[in-house]
């Protein structure tokens, strides 16, 4: 007795040593059955050894689960066994009990650690199929009792349902991991839901993290989900089925794949951050592909713009209200605050539904249909008049399009719709209005308004007369200032003529936009001596504050007198009446968000060049603040003002509200009445008192830094800074790596970007004097060593008046100032 005890912590201890489990442990065929067990780093493997069983470690090998994983890729585990409950060491037994059940045993402790939940099934026998899918069967009727498929962990592979049966009340769904190295049961769920209506609503998928909705696909529109027009351009790789026959039959509600034939292989990922992934196998290459994520911008963020909302990625203030609907609260809106959503112009007559009509958005997800009715039955003109005929009836749409046309079925909504965006391909939603909030309004309301237009007119001429004297004053003391700046600017930069801009840019043609903003647009040219630029073309005053003379005089003067390679060189300008443009040179590579926060493009910027940018951008600031002949705070750090080159190195650029110090010592910050600024990288001390100093820019580049090393933006719907501090409080920096290229990042590197993570934290302190100066965080940077501890930041208090206090500031003080953001979103400058 003692010697088996012996050989058992033996081989504990030897097996606590073992290397990690890969496709090279051996293999016992496909099946277990009573007299075949499976032990130690033994694996099962399918039929054509598509996949593999046995044991793998995780958390630096302190833990072992029971898993699934790809043979040709073993590190890519898509079903665990015990995620609640993983062994110490992986000295275990996987074997099927005379009941038939299969478990996995801890060898040492002799404790069952997992086991199958089907019943009884003498003489069953436990396979790894080629799908995937692990499954006991009865071997006296082959009839399958149990299967990994039915417990699905964060993985959805081709032949997996995902979904639930109304009738039995059984679910197949999708729950992430807790970090990348750690399969335990996360935070996030990916769910099947029916709606409040019962079996008659319109089934959807959404991802869930708590109590709260964060990610919906849009209903099943008979060719794909609503708001994933991108499923169209798989039809070639995969085939797509949804059964809904929750009215009658099984009951069941589920939505599944397939690979077609010569597909590579492919999986659909909930990954730790709460987001979808489609991937497929890249044999070239021998890696993951990232075909398709969700939610793949801010628009799929749910409810971004709240009820009667709709998201528009393509604009830079991108909530708007429907037609006939307007911000709840203005001043929040303004304050781009979108979650109080929109109310009606014109209330609902409803009686009789004389008094109101529908008006067609066109092109759209449709809205969450957790209240809605479904008949696929009905027609398009019948699904109009029941929704009339209903008062609580909000809009309708068609619920199959895959007859074109307007499609046939009928979703009915009632009451908010939430949640609603602009898609390629997108449905038509008919959302119901008054009468006179339609576009084709009766004559006599629209006689109405111009009875009441025409009273108001006379007081305004008043009005109007009384600027037009003003204006002709405020215009002979704008032309003077505008000939004193082309005299100064002349002494600073080299000046173009009009003519020399208008033929480089080809007449300001539209081919050439390559970006716009709230400073104006800006366009590629190509100069007489062949040389590529672009050209900033600033808006009127009159249009946009950020176009006002002084800013444009403030970034000729200081962008002039500064030199230094991580800086966006100035070549010249141009004054022409009141048109005013600035002439830099031409970056081939776009802005820095333009990668990291591009789900296509992010994986092409691994860990070196991302340290590369950010040593860049920490010595482009270094510079501004302390080496050139001017002290300068840029006040506007982001990834939308980080150029890069030809050869991704980085140039800060957009000084038009940077601010000059005068270099005293005794002079180290002043205070502004004027805030401006974008929401997420704003200091609290500027946002809340208008305290400008190089801790503003210190704290703009600590939020810069995270977002490089995360490929995530800070914003309402992500607090990153707050994400950060409690992967760091709890040891795991490294798990805030982008996911797009964690897993090739050596161990060194990830260590480097757990520093990273470490000294951006330090550079978003909330008290000014605790930040370091950009002349230390470059040491830090480089030795991958920061000597301080930071403290908790406000925006991550377990108060959540407080932080939500903190978020708000930025917003309130940022209306005060009259300018809330600065928009430079360029694109191949």
């Amino acid at each position: 007795m003692a010697a088996s005890h012996l050989l058992v912590l033996v081989l504990a201890l030897l097996s606590a040593s073992a290397p990690p489990l890969t496709s090279s442990a051996a293999t016992i065929g496909s099946t277990l059955t009573q007299s075949r067990t499976l032990s130690g780093n033994q694996t099962l493997a399918s039929p054509s050894d598509a996949f593999r069983l046995g044991l793998f470690p995780a958390s630096n090998r302190s833990r072992w689960f029971l898993g699934i994983w790809f043979t040709v890729s073993p590190d890519t585990v898509v079903w665990v066994a015990n995620r609640d409950r993983p062994l110490t060491t992986s000295s275990s037994v996987v074997e099927v009990t005379a009941g038939g059940l299969l478990t996995l045993r801890d060898a040492v402790t002799n404790e069952t650690a997992w086991s199958s939940s089907n019943s009884n099934s003498a003489g069953a026998a436990a396979e790894l199929r080629d799908t995937g899918n692990l499954v006991i069967t009865d071997s006296s009727t082959g009839a399958v009792v149990w299967q990994s498929f039915e417990h699905p962990s964060n993985t959805f592979l081709p032949e997996m349902r995902v979904g639930r049966n109304l009738r039995t009340g059984a679910e197949w769904s999708l729950s992430s991991w807790r970090a990348a190295d750690d399969p335990s049961p996360g935070s996030f769920r990916y769910v099947m839901s029916a709606g409040s209506g019962g079996a008659a609503a319109a089934p959807e998928l959404h991802v869930w993290s708590g109590g709260r909705k964060t990610y919906r696909t849009g209903p099943w529109n008979g060719v794909r989900f609503s708001g994933i027009p991108e499923m169209t351009t798989f039809e070639d790789m995969f085939e797509f089925q949804f059964t809904d026959d929750a009215a009658a039959g099984s009951g069941e509600v589920s939505y599944m794949f397939r690979n077609r034939d010569g597909s590579p292989l492919s999986r659909v990922l909930l990954n730790e951050s709460g987001v979808m992934q489609r991937m497929v196998w890249d044999e070239a290459s021998g890696a993951w592909s990232n075909f398709w994520s969700g939610p793949r911008d801010q628009c799929d963020a749910y409810a971004r713009c709240g009820a009667f909302g709709v998201c528009d990625v393509s604009n830079a203030v991108v909530c708007g209200c429907a037609a006939g609907f307007a911000p709840r609260s203005p001043a929040e809106w303004y304050m781009r605050n979108n979650s109080g959503g929109c109310a009606r112009r014109t209330p609902l007559r409803c009686a009789g539904g004389g008094g109101d009509g529908f008006y067609a958005l066109r092109g759209v997800k449709l809205p969450d249909t957790h209240a809605t009715a479904v008949d696929a039955g009905a027609t398009m003109q019948e699904c109009e008049r029941r929704c009339m005929d209903n008062c609580n009836c909000t809009a309708y749409a068609a619920a199959d399009i895959r007859g074109g046309g307007s499609g046939s079925g009928c979703i009915q909504w009632f009451g908010d719709l939430v949640d609603m965006r602009y898609v390629d391909s997108g449905q038509d939603l008919y959302v119901r209005l008054a009468k006179s909030d339609l576009p084709d309004a009766p004559k006599n309301t629209r006689r109405l308004v111009a009875v009441i237009t025409m009273v108001v007119t006379g007081f305004v001429l008043l009005l109007v007369s009384l600027a037009f004297v003003i204006w002709r004053k405020a215009r002979h003391s704008e032309r003077a200032t505008m000939l004193d700046a082309v005299e100064l600017m002349s002494g600073e930069c080299p000046t173009y003529p009009m003519e020399t801009i208008r033929t480089a840019t080809n007449g300001f043609c539209r081919e050439n936009i390559i970006g716009r903003g709230g400073f104006g647009v800006v366009y590629k040219g190509q100069l007489p001596d062949g040389q590529q630029v672009a050209v900033k073309k600033l808006s009127a005053p009159e249009n946009a504050a950020q176009g006002r003379l002084n800013e444009f005089m403030n970034e000729v003067v200081l962008i002039a007198n500064l030199q230094h390679r991580n800086l966006v060189r100035l070549l010249g300008c141009c004054v022409h009446c009141s048109e005013r443009m600035l002439v830099y040179e031409y970056m081939s590579n776009k802005s820095l968000d333009a990668f990291i926060f591009d789900e296509r493009r992010r994986a092409s910027l691994g860990w070196k060049a991302r340290l590369d940018i950010v040593l860049g951008i920490a010595r482009g600031v270094l510079y501004l603040h302390q080496d050139s002949r001017l002290s300068i705070v840029h006040r506007d750090l982001k990834a939308a003002n980080v150029l890069l080159d030809a050869h991704m190195a980085a140039k800060i650029s957009d000084f038009g509200i940077a601010r000059l110090f005068s270099g005293s010592a005794d002079r180290q910050e002043t205070v502004t009445r004027t805030i401006i600024g974008t929401f997420g990288y704003m200091a609290p001390e500027y946002a809340m008192d208008g305290t400008v100093s190089f801790m503003q820019d210190v704290y703009s580049f600590g939020v810069l830094l995270l977002e490089i090393v995360s490929g995530r933006r800070n914003q309402r719907s992500f607090n990153l800074i707050a994400h950060a501090w409690g992967l760091w409080e709890g040891g795991r920096s490294q798990d805030l790596t982008d996911p797009a290229i964690r897993g090739g990042c050596t161990p060194g590197e990830l260590a480097q970007a757990a520093a990273c993570v470490h000294v951006a934290l330090l550079c978003v302190q909330d008290c000014p004097s605790r930040r370091p100066p950009m002349a230390d965080v470059i040491p830090m940077l480089l030795q991958q060593k920061a000597p301080a501890r930071p403290q908790r930041p406000v925006v991550c208090s377990n108060d959540p008046a407080a932080a939500a206090a903190a978020l708000a500031a930025q917003a309130e003080m940022m209306i005060t100032g009259g300018n809330e953001l600065t928009i430079t979103s360029l694109q191949g400058r």
